[in-house]
């Protein structure tokens, strides 16, 4: 699966049959390999749902401040902030403690197609310094990783079986993102081998049209490879995602049957 982490999320899985996958678009056939059928899913904010999410918080202007003197972004400073509070990546849900977000700020695209239904922040207290910035940064960018997977999960119930998630996209560079989101999902996420992909397969349709190679799929083949590959977590830490991951469906369902109730 190609993740492309921006603004947006975007999902982009090819098969070689078509398959019919409730609240993802498609298939489209040759739409994106040539051959090839593509499933097009998505989250309608995803880099945007965390940064509206952090501006909710009171400690939010200090953080900013701080990142600033720092010359990082806000999103930035708080990953240096977790890391630095737990000796390994995967061990920074631990500071999420309570906090789970579902963060449909508009909707949810895949896999419900549901665009009424709104974001939820279950587990807040009264803390309003930077460590429960933090908290609600990491139950947001985890809050992501769980839409993810329920994306993720319908395609597979449908015959489409993601073993990787190739990620790309401004808001997947950080390391840690991309931990919280193979541990949150329970599927590998690896980088590109370039730092600019999107270059990359503008370069491949023109090695093809200027019949360097055959076709896409050679080209593809001989340009493209793999980064770093982050693993899901295993043990404690993966029941504990498992477990937040049933909380985060649970409070989906109660908030589409509180709806229902209300009609």
């Amino acid at each position: 699966m190609g993740y492309v982490f921006g603004t947006s999320a975007c999902t982009m899985s090819s098969t070689a049959k078509p398959a019919f996958v409730p609240g993802v678009w498609g298939p489209y056939y040759s739409a994106m390999v040539p051959g090839l059928w593509l499933n097009e899913g998505g989250q309608s904010v995803a880099g945007a749902a965390i940064a509206h999410l952090l501006a909710f918080h009171p400690a939010a202007s200090e953080a900013a401040q701080l990142a600033a003197n720092d010359e990082l972004s806000l999103p930035d400073w708080l990953v240096t902030q977790a890391t630095a509070a737990r000796s390994k990546l995967s061990e920074t849900i631990e500071l999420a403690g309570q906090v789970l977000v579902v963060p449909e700020f508009l909707g949810n695209r895949s896999p419900h197609a549901d665009p009424d239904s709104k974001a939820i922040l279950a587990g807040l207290g009264l803390e309003q310094d930077l460590n429960s910035l933090i908290a609600l940064y990491i139950a947001g960018v985890s809050g992501l990783g769980y839409g993810l997977r329920q994306i993720i999960e319908t395609q597979r119930d449908n015959g489409v079986v993601t073993d990787t998630i190739v990620i790309s996209g401004g808001a997947g560079q950080s390391r840690l993102v991309r931990q919280l989101l193979a541990d949150s999902t329970g599927v590998p996420v690896a980088v590109p081998g370039t730092e600019e992909p999107v270059l990359l397969g503008a370069a491949m349709l023109a090695a093809v049209a200027s019949e360097t190679f055959a076709d896409l799929r050679i080209a593809m083949a001989k340009m493209s490879s793999l980064g770093e590959v982050l693993k899901p977590v295993s043990g404690p830490l993966a029941e504990l995602h498992q477990a937040r991951f049933e909380l985060f469906e649970a409070l989906q369902k109660a908030a589409r049957d509180h709806r229902g109730i209300a009609k």
